[in-house]
């Protein structure tokens, strides 16, 4: 018995704003179950998280911290110390990548790549759906509702640009 020989990969290219949760990759899968029953396409998952900026954060808790009222002057990090903490960011990352990984292959995927972003997320989903040729794209985050209503969020400025469908769903909770 010969079976059909396999399409090119069915892309999906999933950016999380965190470590995915079983729940999430489970969802993320149910997505996906009818291509599955079909021997000759693979699903494959191609997953981007973007790294916290490192000056960014320093600078947003000094902001915090170094209020109007204050008469000393401002504290300006070293530059070793936001490289510290950028490889905190990336330590970060990583576990948090590597969990995903273990949570998707639990739900039964197949994984394409994994990739830590340090370049604007939205531009990094459309640069990864280029080079994988992928055919959706699905975005995991918190709520964020300001930014939804202002359609200043990652999905939206996502469907202004890509040509491929583009879904947002809401991470769960991590316990």
């Amino acid at each position: 018995m010969s079976t059909a020989p396999r399409e090119e990969p069915y892309a999906v290219v999933l950016l999380v704003e965190q470590a995915l949760s079983a729940a999430d990759a489970a969802q993320v899968r149910g997505l996906h179950q009818e291509l599955d029953d079909d021997p000759t396409i693979e699903v494959q998952y191609h997953v981007l998280l973007p790294m916290a900026d490192a000056a960014a954060a320093v600078e947003a808790s000094l902001g915090v911290i170094g209020g109007a009222d204050l008469i000393a002057p401002p504290i300006t990090p070293s530059p070793d110390e936001i490289e510290r903490l950028r490889g905190e960011y990336r330590d970060q990352a990583e576990r948090e990548l590597a969990s995903t990984r273990e949570a998707l292959v639990a739900a039964g995927a197949i994984i394409g790549s994994l990739t830590v972003v340090t370049e604007p997320p939205v531009d990094a989903l459309i640069s990864k759906v280029k080079e994988v040729d992928g055919r959706e794209s699905i975005i995991l985050t918190r709520p964020h509702l300001v930014a939804e209503f202002f359609h200043v969020d990652w999905t939206s400025r996502a469907r202004r640009k890509l040509g491929v469908p583009v879904l947002h769903l809401l991470e769960h909770e991590q316990s």
